[in-house]
């Protein structure tokens, strides 16, 4: 049987996110218009008393009060195996720093899967906390975020990495 699915919203200075999460760890964290982009095949039920979402919601106000580089939460992410490398590779960017999408595939000892890389960033269901923000074109140029380009640039400039 599938765990039950818990959401909790939190504003936050980039906006509004929804957390999601089961008993095993963190599932998603949503944008307000992350419609379609990750879908769930429960209800969700609404909690202020889970656990994992309370730990989630604390260590995001840590991070954007500048208190927190590293978030350490239980994840229960779904996806391939590659899509769950490449997510847990996000988790080695340094704060402050980015990677290139040729970087990332190149950590993950697949160089020539650069293309396959974005299409999984793209579906990274936990933004912030697996930090594909810090992922950025060959030629330094801001693409592709579920939080648009403009958050995108928030957060890199807030984390001093551009």
């Amino acid at each position: 049987m599938n765990s039950p699915l818990l959401f909790h919203k939190v504003s936050t200075p980039i906006g509004d996110l929804t957390l999601v999460a089961t008993k095993v760890g963190l599932r998603a964290v949503l944008w307000p218009d992350d419609e379609g982009r990750i879908s769930f095949p429960l209800e969700l039920t609404a909690s202020t008393t889970d656990p994992v979402l309370t730990e989630t919601a604390l260590q995001l106000q840590q991070y954007f009060a500048k208190e927190r580089t590293v978030f350490d939460l239980p994840l229960d992410l779904q996806g391939t195996d590659f899509q769950r490398a490449a997510w847990h590779a996000l988790a080695t960017i340094p704060y402050g720093t980015t990677w290139t999408y040729k970087q990332q595939a190149q950590h993950l000892g697949r160089p020539k899967a650069t293309r396959a890389i974005g299409a999984a960033n793209g579906k990274n269901p936990v933004s912030i906390v697996l930090p594909c923000h810090r992922v950025i074109g060959t030629n330094g140029s801001l693409t592709g975020f579920a939080g648009g380009l403009d958050t995108k640039r928030h957060l890199l400039l807030f984390e001093g990495a551009i």
